[in-house]
């Protein structure tokens, strides 16, 4: 327990992910604690795990656990939800071990997160550690998917607003008024810990008091902090530093008929808690960092009569939802005593119709439409897994497709070329085919009947070049834009002569995007423009290119011009062309008993839908697609091409 949840749990996950690295301590022995206790809650999960059980786990003490059930229960549904921030990059990989607990938090089904900024953060750092690219924070996970998403945590509203009129609670709203008299009365209340900004919420009550010398006597301040790790030096130096702050003001500020500040150290019952959201003029909910804060919607629920007024700090999560509260900066003692004298003097009104508006929207979405909806999510990526699963192309399938070919009299087989025939290169020039790919079409396309077409997006001249030996092999290059059928009649342009004015229009607004990110540059076809960016540092590139994306699609608006995003390019072409309208018209030209078709980005996704039923289309890669069938790499292209071939089939 000391090193596993008061060590690595809290001495070192929580501040980093608070986003205070300088409190951080790393020892591996308490790491090795961490990973030995999440362990103990996987052996006692799979004691009681069931098939068609769903499994959330919750919270930074078992960031491991995911992939530990993943491990021996590899069909298991499981959920993630973290209620504390993820930090961003520059503090995740001061710790140690960031690699492996990212890893293992992959190995859930979902992940939630309270706010957008905290999911941001880990798709940030997922994509810069591992490489791996989202699709509306959605990640592919070899056969299965892996959905991050935005739960922001609700409360039993119900429980709150109706406690706030039981005799229990109404009792002790009564203490509370007599003790404090018709003054205002302003409350906070959190846990003993550094996130939660207690010296600095203090600060600014004295700047107030030191600003507004007419609300000396005239308001209350109710100070309640629940003790928390008292063992821990930090905290023990924290609670002497919270009562030197009590204790300077109110020598300060008060006087023998008031004392500005009432110091409570211990934790409230329910009643008490409630009685004090009922009876409080204000709420003052200012952490440095956290999470969601619950306290802040509690104190809402319990407004029935909308009375009252919430300031909450903006790196609390619940400012992303409590808009008409006063938002401020914690940091700032100015902002944080302005507030309070901005809340001091709103209209009743006012203060009814913000709290009418929040109260709503908490009822709205409270804990149980929270729950609901998590598991709503969980469902739908389980059932995405479980497609995803099924349309891989299976021994039993790809018999039938090798069967069908053998049986057919005039065969059609289309390919894509990069990330279909061979790996990505950090250049174009860089991914020429091999010797075993060049025999391998050679064959193919050798046999009486088979028409093999080479579809891809490569310029002429590249595609010319490289398969200039390879017999009766028709290639198209530009998507469709070029076509060689035979040498004798050289290539043709599907489109005749290019018209290239649009091109100079575009080409400044790409050359923007590549002198702003190294390692990117743009390549120039006859009949379009392609800005790559496979060498570029991940993390600035993808956020730049969804940034040009965005701004190519609105300046070709009114133009016939098609924006592509690719895998790590951005391709701009005549919407005349497409692979989708060449097969079209090649399918129209001749007739088949079998096609295969086989390409692995959005381009072939043209391609596969004009396919007749009958066909096969299979896309490399583990990803939503309006193909039949999916296969994991260009290894396994290439051995299903062999069994075509009539070669001896390897598992690569």
């Amino acid at each position: 327990m000391k090193r596993y949840y008061e060590g690595f749990s809290n001495r070192t996950v929580w501040p980093l992910f608070h986003s205070f690295p300088a409190y951080a301590k790393y020892n591996s022995s308490e790491w090795n604690a961490y990973k030995e206790v999440n362990k103990l809650f996987c052996e006692m999960v799979l004691q009681h795990a069931q098939p068609g059980d769903l499994i959330w786990i919750h919270d930074y003490h078992l960031m491991l656990l995911p992939r530990y059930i993943r491990e021996r229960l590899p069909s298991a549904t499981i959920g993630f939800f973290l209620h504390i921030p993820f930090p961003a990059f520059d503090i995740l990989r001061l710790l140690p071990q960031h690699r492996e607990i990212l890893e293992h938090l992959m190995g859930s089904d979902l992940i939630g997160f309270h706010t957008y900024e905290y999911a941001h953060s880990f798709l940030g750092n997922a994509r810069r550690i591992f490489g791996v690219d989202n699709t509306m924070g959605q990640i592919i996970m070899g056969n299965r998917a892996l959905q991050v998403d935005v739960f922001p945590m609700g409360i039993d509203f119900y429980k709150y607003s109706a406690a706030a009129d039981t005799p229990e609670v109404q009792n002790e709203v009564v203490k509370i008024k007599n003790e404090f008299g018709p003054r205002k009365l302003i409350f906070t209340v959190s846990r003993l810990d550094y996130t939660k900004g207690i010296p600095e919420t203090l600060q600014s009550i004295a700047e107030f008091f030191r600003r507004y010398l007419d609300y000396h006597g005239e308001v209350n301040i109710l100070l309640v902090v629940v003790p928390s790790r008292e063992e821990v030096e930090r905290y023990a130096h924290l609670k002497k530093e919270i009562d030197e702050l009590v204790g300077q003001i109110n020598s300060k500020y008060g006087n023998l008929n008031w004392i500005p500040i009432r110091y409570i150290y211990r934790a409230l019952s329910f009643a008490e808690l409630v009685a004090l959201y009922v009876a409080a003029d204000i709420a003052y909910i200012a952490p440095l960092r956290d999470g969601m804060n619950l306290i802040a919607k509690e104190y809402l629920a319990a407004k029935n009569e909308g009375r009252g007024v919430l300031i909450v700090s903006e790196m609390a999560g619940a400012a992303k939802e409590l808009l008409e509260a006063i938002i401020i900066n914690p940091n700032s003692r100015e902002e944080g005593a302005e507030a309070l004298y901005q809340a001091l003097q709103m209209p009743l009104a006012d203060q009814m119709r913000y709290n009418q508006i929040m109260r709503q929207r908490l009822m709205s979405h409270d804990i149980v439409k929270w729950i609901e909806r998590f598991f709503r999510r969980l469902h739908d990526v389980s059932q995405l897994s479980m497609k995803l699963s099924v349309r891989l192309l299976d021994a039993a399938s790809r018999e039938l497709l090798v069967k069908d070919f053998v049986r057919a009299n005039r065969r059609l087989v289309i390919l894509d070329y990069d990330g279909t025939l061979v790996p990505f290169a950090e250049k174009p020039e860089y991914a020429r085919p091999d010797d075993e790919l060049l025999i391998l079409l050679d064959t193919l396309s050798s046999q009486a009947g088979t028409d093999i077409v080479l579809l891809s997006g490569r310029d002429h001249e590249t595609l010319d070049r490289w398969f200039e030996h390879v017999s009766r092999l028709t290639l198209v290059a530009e998507h469709g834009g070029w076509v060689l059928k035979n040498r004798k009649e050289g290539w043709q342009a599907t489109l005749g002569t290019p018209e290239d004015t649009w091109k100079t229009n575009i080409r400044p607004v790409m050359e923007l995007f590549v002198d702003r990110i190294p390692g990117s540059f743009i390549e120039e076809k006859t009949f379009s423009l392609v800005c790559h960016y496979r060498k570029a540092e991940s993390e600035s590139a993808s956020t730049a290119a969804k940034e040009l994306l965005d701004t190519l699609t609105s300046f070709t608006s009114n133009m016939n011009i098609q924006v592509l995003l690719g895998n790590k390019t951005i391709e701009l072409r005549p919407s005349s062309i497409s692979k989708g309208i060449f097969l079209s018209r090649k399918l129209v030209e001749d007739q088949y008993d079998f096609i295969l078709a086989i390409g692995d980005d959005w381009t072939d996704e043209d391609m596969f839908a004009v396919l007749p039923g009958s066909a096969y289309s299979v896309k490399v890669g583990i990803s939503v697609s309006k193909a039949r069938y999916n296969v994991e790499s260009y290894r396994d292209v290439r051995s299903i091409l062999m069994q075509l071939g009539g070669n001896t089939y390897a598992q690569a």
